[in-house]
């Protein structure tokens, strides 16, 4: 089900953001929610390419496996 979301932004940003959804041809909730949709999807996943990478190097999976029982048992230190 569909969700409305109240955004409250500058008069200059809404006029830019009209102007890309009409370029697009698109309403503007739709352009708002490509273009966040699109920023998720390079904040927070993983090239297909690059998952094929990371499953394949067992190197890696043993040390992120090491890494993972280890810090369930609360052992070693964050770093920031």
């Amino acid at each position: 089900m569909n969700k409305t979301l109240t955004l409250r932004i500058s008069e200059e940003h809404y006029h830019r953001l009209k102007a890309y959804a009409q370029a697009e041809n698109r309403k503007l909730s739709n352009a708002l929610e490509t273009l966040a949709m699109k920023q998720l999807d390079e904040e927070l996943f993983v090239e297909p390419f690059e998952m094929r990478g990371i499953l394949t190097d067992e190197g890696l999976l043993g040390r992120l496996k090491t890494g993972h029982n280890q810090a369930k048992k609360l052992k070693g230190r964050f770093v920031e």
